[in-house]
């Protein structure tokens, strides 16, 4: 696997550490006093402190949902997501897409869930049954 590096904006560094750092428990790497990176599961995301520049994505509709069309995650681990979903759902996650399986029994089957950060950045996580199905049509 290739890592990928991904720069979004924030409101709120604070409130990103907190989102970032403690809910979803990414490892803080270099900072300064407007930009954050984070290990985000084998990746750099780094957060840049330009509130003016949050927006919430607009939405297209995907299998009945209304998918954020700008959005970022991760493809995790079966267990791994799993563990996610609940751990989020224990903490009261308001999710944009609730987490659920898709395509079940089908080539491509899927976990999948889409929530926002306190900056109005949508995410994505999703995971395969069988991960060398990433990509099967």
């Amino acid at each position: 696997m290739t890592p990928f590096h991904l720069a979004i904006p924030v409101k709120d560094l604070s409130e990103a550490r907190g989102f970032y750092g403690k809910l979803l428990g990414c490892e803080e790497g270099r900072s300064a006093e407007k930009w954050i990176d984070y290990n985000f599961f084998g990746h750099q995301l780094s957060l840049h402190l330009k509130p003016e520049e949050c927006a919430t994505a607009k939405a297209n509709a995907v299998d009945g949902k209304d998918v954020p069309v700008r959005h970022f995650g991760a493809i995790l681990e079966w267990n791994t997501w799993h563990t996610l979903a609940d751990k989020l759902t224990k903490h009261g996650m308001a999710f944009v897409i609730e987490p659920y399986i898709r395509f079940k029994g089908e080539i491509g089957e899927q976990a999948t869930m889409f929530f926002m950060d306190p900056s109005g950045n949508a995410l994505e996580f999703k995971s395969f049954k069988d991960m060398s199905q990433i990509f099967a049509h």
